[in-house]
């Protein structure tokens, strides 16, 4: 780049440009329409204009999940960088590369309460990887790279940029030297890969908990050759079972929001557990149950690239700080001999994980059961479809039913976030435009980001949308069954036509109830061109795919 002065705003984008950045989600502000100009005619960065805030977050988070790179976003100040936290707080729990561009109030007007002012480190400080707040446009470039490397090192996560408006429009140098840089993946020392081989030699019943840092090819092929050369079963974390062949004898389950006791009874007899690419938050280990927290009740190797997280909250027998596909391709070309008792243990912990996908849908009055709709759309949709979940009940069907090969893209939200759905399939389809884009949501989640449609049809991406509308907000609906029977509570739901709310969106509109062609109707859904909306009136009597209301109910008497 030359040495000529550029606006700060100029700089900003030539920085993210060179980072290798080639779309922002924003809704614009006045706050930083010197960087909206700057954009203005640029065609190195896709300026993706969305609906709210909440929305354009939640397609940065779901972009970075499908690149690696960090996802971003740009708000204004006030209401749009509080209405883009919930995408902040997402990219912490789910360890996503995230930078969050804010315009802040002018310089000369900081800390006199003006219109929407907001101090982002306080607001923030608790859930991004950094905040900070650019007053010197010279300081914009350096600052911009630091955000971008921190996003991307140790725990990805997220990154805050407050960027007074006025300071935009200064003049600085133009930005020289910047270059994108990956974090270096570390590998495990001989030391470490002889004591996890060492334990694991010893072990009958040895488990692999995979998680988020195992999904990139290469990974998930070094967590596959781990499996075989040594006999272990796997079971991927919440959100991440695509990582690992379902189909496979060492396919240990999904550990996944409340599953059922029975498995998680079998695979607690582990008497090893290498949890390989996860940090072991409550869901994956079932309420820091498997293990057990503070202290398992077997011997645990922990492997994250980040050593703070490593014995946090687990006494761990050996804490491996490196990238976990490297720490899979190590132990996996360590010759070791496995104890004839581990064959009968991944079938006992396969047999287990059959018996939950084994179980079929249940014939209600109330709706039809989402799994035989799901079940359909996976027998008929194309092998590389990307499958986006929002958050909610109706998401165990597409765990339990999808036959994930350990090759197929999917994105949910780990950090259990609704209204990831719509948003998530429409920064897919712009990612992948070529590609089948399926998003499942549900009546709930659905009427809170659902208006990115409209982003869709500008953009002219056509995702397919599967509504489970069953009048209720199912998970909470579930947990209030259980907890106060019979005591419906805030819980129902009084949901629009949603056939009408697709089409004036242009969406192809399609529906399913009792009686009706489920695979008619999901051979003409997945065979629109056009952006689709699939509404599914299912049963609430049915709430999730493990359990229904009144089985919650027999169990409350029993």
């Amino acid at each position: 780049m030359s040495n000529s002065k550029l606006r700060a705003a100029e700089v900003l984008r030539d920085t993210l440009d060179a980072l290798g950045a080639d779309r922002i989600f924003c809704v614009p502000g006045e706050s930083y329409l010197a960087f909206l100009d700057a954009l203005h005619g640029f065609s190195g960065i896709d300026t993706v204009v969305c609906r709210h805030e909440g929305g354009a977050g939640l397609m940065a988070v779901a972009d970075a999940k499908l690149t690696g790179a960090p996802g971003v976003v740009a708000v204004s100040r006030g209401p749009g960088a509080t209405n883009a936290s919930i995408a902040v707080h997402l990219a912490e729990q789910d360890a996503v590369p995230l930078i969050l561009l804010v315009g802040q109030v002018a310089r000369d007007e900081r800390g006199r309460g003006a219109f929407q002012e907001v101090d982002y480190g306080r607001m923030f400080g608790s859930i991004a990887k950094g905040v900070w707040e650019v007053t010197e446009a010279g300081m914009l470039a350096e600052t911009v790279v630091r955000a971008w490397r921190l996003s991307l090192a140790g725990t990805p996560g997220p990154v805050v940029l407050a960027l007074p408006e006025d300071m935009l429009s200064d003049e600085c140098p133009a930005p020289t030297g910047v270059a994108p840089s990956a974090p270096a993946r570390t590998g495990p020392g001989d030391d470490e890969i002889a004591r996890a081989a060492a334990l694991l030699s010893r072990s009958q019943r040895p488990l692999v908990i995979a998680g988020s840092g195992l999904d990139r090819p290469a990974a998930r092929a070094a967590l596959a050759r781990l499996a075989e050369a040594h006999g272990i079963p796997v079971a991927p974390t919440f959100k991440h079972q695509e990582i690992f062949d379902n189909g496979s004898p060492l396919f240990a389950g999904h550990l996944g929001f409340k599953i059922p006791a029975r498995h998680v009874e079998v695979l607690s007899e582990a008497d090893l557990i290498l949890a390989i690419g996860t940090r072991l938050g409550d869901v994956p280990t079932q309420g820091y149950t498997l293990p057990l927290a503070p202290d398992p009740r077997q011997p645990l190797i922990h492997v994250w690239p980040d050593a703070n997280v490593l014995g946090r909250v687990f006494r761990t027998d050996l804490a491996v700080p490196c990238d976990a596909s490297a720490f899979c391709e190590a132990l996996a070309r360590m010759t070791l001999g496995a104890p004839p008792e581990r064959a009968d243990w991944a079938r006992r912990a396969n047999a287990s994980a059959r018996d939950l996908s084994a179980a079929r849908p249940q014939a209600s009055d109330d709706g039809l059961d989402f799994g035989i709709v799901v079940r359909e759309l996976a027998r008929q949709a194309p092998r590389d479809a990307i499958v986006v979940t929002d958050a909610g009940n109706f998401s165990s069907w597409v765990h339990q039913c999808w036959p994930w090969d350990g090759t197929q893209q999917a994105i949910g939200a780990a950090g259990g976030a609704m209204g990831l759905g719509v948003p998530g399939s429409v920064a897919a389809a712009l990612r992948h435009p070529g590609r089948c884009v399926i998003g499942f949501v549900g009546d709930g989640g659905v009427m809170m980001t659902g208006n990115e449609l409209a982003t869709a049809a500008v953009c002219g991406v056509a995702p397919k949308i599967v509504i489970s509308d069953n009048g209720t907000y199912g998970t909470i609906r579930l947990h209030q069954e259980r907890d106060y029977p019979n005591r419906v509570s805030g819980t129902d739901l009084r949901n629009p036509d949603f056939a009408v709310w697709a089409r004036s969106f242009g969406a192809a509109d399609f529906a399913l109830g009792l009686g009706d062609d489920v695979a008619g109707t999901v051979s003409a859904f997945l065979g629109e061109t056009r952006m689709a909306v699939l509404t599914v009136r299912s049963s609430a009597e049915a709430i999730s795919a493990f359990t229904t209301i009144s089985g919650l109910h027999e169990r409350q008497r029993g």
